[in-house]
C-alpha cells in the first residue's frame, strides 16, 4: 500500500509502543516520518528499526522550545508537513483521596497542554488535505478506578478535536481522535505481567489486548485520504471495551 506516498509525518511519543508501530506503518505506506521523544537511547533503537525514511528529534512536548526545534527540523528537510500524530502521553494511578497537585500537573501538562502545543506549532507547516490525529483512550469515555487525572485528560483530548474542527473550518485540515483500549506495548507487558494482560484482555468482547500494529493501522487510515470526509470524529480501537 502507498496511501501515504510522499507525505511527511510527525509522531510524538514515536520511539516505542503505539507511536513506533504507527511510524512503521506510515513508512510502509510511503511516508517520511519524524519521531519525537525524550529518551535518546529509545530514539536510536527506533531509527535502527525504521530505516532511512525516518528522522528523530529528542525533546518533550511539555517544552515549547523542544517543539520549535522539532518543527524547524521538519521545515529544513521537508518544507511542509502533512500529518501530525499527537501521541505522547502519560498516565498513572492515584485513587480519589490521594490525588496531589503534582500528579494532576504531570498528567495534564503532557496529555493536554503538550497536545495543544504539538498541534498549534505544527499548523504553519500544514495545508489543505493535512491530517491531525490525537491519541485519546477508552478511559476518556468509561472512566477507570484510580485514573481520575488520566481519564479526565483523555476526555479533554476528545473535546480538543471537536473544538479544533470548528477552528480549522475552511483550511482543509482534518482533526480526529484515535482511542485505543488496553494495548500490549512492551511497557504494558512489563507492567502487567502475563496474568495482568489476561485480566485486561478479558474485559473486552474480543478477549484480548490490542497489538500496537492494530492501532498503527487505524492511525494510517486517519492519516490518509481514505478518511477524507472525517473530522471531529473519534475512532475507537478498543476491542469493544468502551462500546458496550
Amino acid at each position: 500500500m502507498t496511501r501515504l506516498n510522499g507525505k511527511t509525518a510527525v509522531i510524538t511519543g514515536g520511539a516505542t509502543g503505539i507511536g513506533l508501530a504507527a511510524a512503521k506503518r506510515f513508512i510502509e505506506e510511503g511516508a517520511f516520518v519524524f519521531i519525537f521523544g525524550r529518551r535518546q537511547e529509545a530514539l536510536d533503537a527506533a531509527l535502527a528499526k525504521l530505516g532511512h525514511n525516518a528522522r528523530a528529534v529528542k525533546g518533550s512536548v511539555c517544552d515549547e522550545g523542544d517543539l520549535d526545534r522539532l518543527y524547524a527540523a521538519v521545515k529544513a528537510e521537508r518544507g511542509t508537513l502533512d500529518i501530525v500524530f499527537a501521541n505522547a502521553g502519560v498516565g498513572s494511578q492515584l485513587a480519589l483521596g490521594k490525588i496531589t497537585a503534582e500528579h494532576i500537573d504531570e498528567t495534564f501538562d503532557t496529555n493536554v497542554k503538550g497536545t495543544i502545543f504539538t498541534v498549534q506549532k505544527a499548523l504553519p507547516l500544514m495545508d489543505q488535505g493535512s491530517s491531525i490525529i490525537l491519541t485519546g483512550s477508552s478511559a476518556g469515555t468509561t472512566g477507570a478506578p484510580a485514573f481520575t487525572a488520566y481519564s479526565a485528560s483523555k476526555a479533554a483530548v476528545r473535546n480538543l478535536a471537536r473544538t479544533w474542527a470548528e477552528d480549522l473550518k475552511g483550511t482543509g485540515i482534518r482533526v480526529n481522535v484515535l482511542s485505543p483500549g488496553a494495548t500490549a506495548t512492551e511497557l504494558a507487558k512489563e507492567a502487567l505481567g502475563e496474568e495482568g494482560q489476561k485480566a485486561y484482555g478479558a474485559m473486552t468482547p474480543l478477549q484480548r489486548m490490542a497489538d500496537p500494529a492494530e492501532i498503527g493501522a487505524a492511525a494510517a487510515f486517519l492519516a490518509s485520504s481514505d478518511s477524507s470526509f472525517m473530522t471531529a470524529s473519534e475512532v475507537a480501537v478498543d476491542g469493544g471495551l468502551a462500546q458496550l
